[in-house]
């Protein structure tokens, strides 16, 4: 019997902008899961990082299961509900769709899941971003999984040894789910040549080469291709399997201690920090900074241990400090240059309608009527 461990997610409404969701909407949502998902599923973990729900379940029904997405879909559905009697912000937003078609992907929620043959100790993390796109989690995936200066076990470990292959997803093709399969170490370079794209090229999945066991799975829907317009970012989820042959939970861990610039922020518009934070954090300066939370657990025959908050440890104090200082330094240079995001993803937002109602107003100057240049 194999294990499915499937996370969805959704924004559908929150608290004083786009801060948290209400304590009655996330236990409305809680509710509906718990009265609806008994014979679906065989636990649940259901938080939130900044005003983005997440639910959390493990299964036995494989990945991309009608029952399990409706039910999400269902929750979401009745979470909207509340969040418009509550006259909550953005109820309902990532709900791009009117009815449900089977699946939930294409819809508006973020979708990460694996299906596992459970080893006798089975050990992953649940990522969860708020505020950024998919592609925030391709460096620290890289680093993880193909750089030894990060993760020593790719020396250390003869079950890491034979690498990892990477699936990238060209998140701007819209015909269909443009991928390629590439290989670490021996391709690791044509990986870094993708990834450094993070708007274009996004990781989304990884496979340990040893095994062909699946390590990690990403969401990776762009919420402005379904819509065709800015609807909120992208906010994605992740699962990543951990220790083994997989890399062990601090080296998946230890990256996040970069902040490295992402895309996000007010808007959805801006590079800023990528800042690690407790499960269940609000969103704050400047409508972030981006955020990523990190729950923990083992689980066993389909049923989860407690999550253990991965980015609650004092350590990640200093970290937080640090990237509160870039952010504030990033946010110094306002609209210009690298501060805000380049117009192939600003063209979703209103800049686009304000370029072309100044297009009229250009004009090619004839040279004989140039300014004449100063005289020395």
């Amino acid at each position: 019997m194999k294990t499915t461990l499937s996370v969805i997610k959704a924004d559908i409404g929150s608290v004083g902008g786009h801060i948290c969701p209400s304590q009655e909407l996330l236990a409305g949502v809680k509710e509906f899961v718990a009265q609806q998902g008994r014979k679906l599923v065989m636990d649940t973990y259901i938080s939130h990082t900044g005003d983005d729900i997440a639910i959390l379940m493990t299964h036995t029904r494989g990945v991309g299961n009608e029952d399990i997405h409706r039910l999400a879909w269902d929750a979401f559905v009745a979470g909207t509900a509340i969040a418009k009697q509550q006259g909550l912000y953005g109820a309902g937003q990532d709900l791009l769709k009117d009815a449900f078609s089977g699946n939930v992907r294409g819809m508006g929620p973020a979708v990460a899941e694996l299906e596992i043959d459970e080893r006798p100790n089975e050990p992953f993390l649940f990522f969860a971003a708020d505020k950024t796109d998919p592609g925030a989690y391709n460096l620290p995936l890289y680093l993880a999984f193909a750089d030894v200066m990060h993760c020593p076990g790719l020396v250390l470990s003869p079950k890491m040894s034979k690498g990892f292959r990477f699936v990238i997803m060209d998140v701007e093709h819209t015909e269909g789910d443009r991928v390629i399969e590439l290989n670490a170490p021996e391709d690791i370079y044509d990986i870094a040549a993708l990834l450094r794209d993070n708007q274009r090229f996004v990781i989304e999945g990884i496979f340990s080469r040893a095994t062909g066991e699946q390590a990690a799975s990403v969401s990776t829907s762009r919420l402005h291709n379904i819509a065709g317009t800015y609807t909120g970012k992208d906010d994605p989820v992740m699962l990543v399997r951990s220790q083994g042959i997989f890399p062990a939970t601090g080296e998946i861990l230890g990256p996040y201690s970069i902040g490295h610039f992402v895309a996000g922020c007010m808007r959805g518009s801006h590079t800023a920090p990528l800042m690690p934070v407790s499960v269940n954090s609000p969103t704050s300066y400047f409508d972030g900074p981006p955020l990523v939370s990190c729950a923990a657990f083992c689980v066993h025959n389909a049923k989860l241990t407690e999550a253990a908050d991965c980015f609650a440890h004092p350590f990640w104090n200093h970290v937080r400090d640090k990237v509160s200082r870039k952010i504030l330094e990033m946010r110094e240079q306002g609209f210009s240059g690298a501060a805000m995001l380049p117009m192939s993803e600003l063209e979703y937002t209103g800049v686009v309608e304000k370029l072309n109602s100044l297009e009229t107003r250009f004009s090619v100057r004839n040279e004989k009527h140039a300014p004449a240049a100063a005289a020395d």
